[in-house]
């Protein structure tokens, strides 16, 4: 008899209904990772890496940053982040989950609504859970229906402070967030806009600031820029007013009963933040994203987003993963994603496009690809 009964039915539960997950190696090509710039093995990095060591930065920080974890690296990431995103403060999370949790857990207060979109991060949702505001959800992307529930809200005797929680480019589907507009809504609210920057840092805005660059260093705007895609590390930036950073080092447990990151990435994401203001590789991923996107509509009919995230929709859970198989057998590193990931309906390639591949890798993706759609019943 089993030891753990109710996690191996929950196990064969999933694999039942194909979305048992498993951990997997790289394979082939990438069209998988989040290393947008190409910069997570390159050179530049490494080199920073090494004149870090060079110069004594350790590799661990021994405790929390309130603890004896706090190190010189750490605050010099932070006060050069600070000035490059043109936020009032910023800190540091040893992960991109941990610092959305912390910010849900902990601004939004008792009393208050926080309104996020349907298809916000798995964090931003773990955060809501653990916080004490109430918490909507409105359908992806749509204005009118923030401002609506928030009338509704406000109708029905809600007075405390309202957030508005967002992705200004979204990790599964690759369209941007309407922030302008947004931003007005939240200025009439009196209401403060929350932009998780995970997959427009480094990729867009001036510099790689990002698609919130313009907003950034208002009162009522925090950001999360994540440093573990674009930038080639690990960790999050979370940027706001000096007031939201300090009550996060007071009030955010995610923050406060964390080992701080380690000093010697902190010096290696601080290097990052000059490495991604390369308006050159920018241009090459931006150029390499609009042909392949024309490339895939043409050939594929799927539609382009305008950004380095093309999904391919198939819907049925297990066709999605054939394909992916059978790409990844062909040399492709291409992953499935599957519900819950993704809504009911939508399982899919999510085909990530960086400088660690180049067309000549994308035309030869699209040839293995189109047979094999026709194979596993006609084209998306």
């Amino acid at each position: 008899m089993s030891a753990f009964p109710v996690h191996d039915a929950d196990l064969t539960r999933l694999g039942a209904a194909g979305r048992r997950r498993g951990l997997a190696p790289r394979r082939g090509i990438d069209f998988a990772s989040n290393d947008y710039l190409g910069l997570a093995g390159g050179e530049d990095l490494t080199r920073a890496v090494a004149a870090a060591l060079a110069r004594g930065v350790p590799v661990g920080s021994g405790g929390s940053r309130l603890l004896r974890g706090n190190h010189p690296e750490h605050e010099a990431l932070e006060a050069k982040a600070a000035a490059f995103f043109g936020a009032g403060s910023a800190l540091y999370f040893s992960t991109g989950y941990a610092a959305n949790t912390a910010l849900l857990a902990t601004l939004p207060q008792r009393g208050d609504l926080v309104l996020h979109d349907a298809l916000i991060h798995a964090s931003v949702h773990e955060g809501l859970r653990l916080g004490r505001a109430e918490a909507i959800a409105f359908a992806h992307n749509d204005v009118a229906a923030v401002a609506d529930a928030i009338g509704h809200w406000r109708d029905q005797g809600g007075s405390g402070r309202i957030w508005i929680a967002v992705e200004s480019l979204y990790s599964m589907d690759g369209d941007q967030a309407p922030l302008a507009e947004l931003m007005a809504v939240a200025d009439r609210h009196d209401a403060v806009l929350l932009i998780d920057e995970a997959h427009a840092t480094g990729v867009f805005g001036p510099g790689g600031r990002g698609l919130a660059a313009a907003l950034q260093g208002r009162d009522n705007v925090v950001t999360l820029h994540t440093c573990g895609k674009a930038m080639g590390g690990e960790g999050a930036l979370v940027c706001g007013h000096p007031t939201v950073i300090d009550f996060l080092i007071n009030r955010g447990r995610a923050f406060i009963f964390s080992t701080a990151p380690s000093p010697l990435m902190a010096a290696a994401m601080r290097a990052s933040l000059t490495l991604i203001r390369d308006d050159a590789a920018r241009g090459r991923l931006q150029s390499l994203t609009r042909a392949a996107g024309a490339l895939l509509a043409d050939r594929l009919g799927v539609a382009a987003t305008g950004s380095q995230i093309i999904p391919v929709v198939l819907g049925d859970e297990a066709r999605t993963m054939t394909v992916a198989r059978a790409l990844q057998d062909g040399g492709f590193d291409v992953r499935g994603i599957r519900p819950p990931t993704v809504p009911p309906g939508t399982a899919r390639l999510r085909l990530s496009l960086t400088l660690n591949v180049d067309l000549a890798a994308v035309e030869a993706l699209v040839t293995a690809l189109e047979p094999l759609l026709q194979q596993t019943s006609g084209t998306p």
